[in-house]
């Protein structure tokens, strides 16, 4: 049923939002010169996918969790989709590819290693990654991997509808401030 819910809206937000997109797109592109931002994440099953966002940082920013990234390196416009979350937009084209949910873990970086670990014993990688989920609206980030594997555990196992559409709701209203770069 969730995997419909996700079709569905991710389609949905697609189109609705395609005017936006191409505005984002087109300020991103003067920003950066390269406005999409690609990543290879651990997904479902832990098989790699191609996380799509929009670019928040400058170029050959080193490619490490949002957490140890240093903050210097998110320009002024790429600030700005930060705090309104509209980065994550291009993610709904991962939604809509099955590669992620609407609600679940955010997916990591191959590279973290202790957060992976934690999942794994967790049984976490069995669900599709998400955009956003309860370790989001809690200001949980991934800077501590065992609390946020526990949190995306309790989330998956008692996940409803209505968990998922109240995620949903909290995150577009700007509860949880999700991963941040270091100050």
């Amino acid at each position: 049923m969730i995997r419909l819910f996700d079709v569905l809206l991710s389609a949905f937000g697609l189109i609705v939002s395609s005017p936006l997109l191409l505005v984002l797109l087109l300020v991103c592109w003067i920003d950066t010169r390269s406005p999409l931002f690609r990543q290879e994440r651990v997904g479902r099953n832990q098989q790699p996918f191609v996380l799509v966002k929009f670019r928040t940082m400058r170029l050959n920013t080193a490619s490490v969790a949002t957490h140890l990234a240093d903050a210097s390196a998110v320009t002024l416009v790429g600030g700005f989709m930060r705090r309104t979350k509209l980065d994550e937009l291009p993610q709904l084209w991962n939604v809509l590819k099955g590669d992620m949910s609407l609600v679940g873990p955010r997916p990591c970086l191959f590279n973290q290693n202790e957060l992976i670990s934690e999942r794994i014993r967790r049984g976490v990688y069995q669900e599709r990654p998400g955009i956003t989920g309860l370790a989001q609206v809690k200001g949980i980030d991934m800077s501590t991997p065992r609390l946020l594997a526990e949190t995306d555990a309790k989330m998956l196992k008692t996940l409803s509808i209505s968990d998922y559409f109240k995620y949903i709701i909290m995150t577009s209203i700007g509860k949880g401030l999700g991963d941040a770069a270091k100050r």
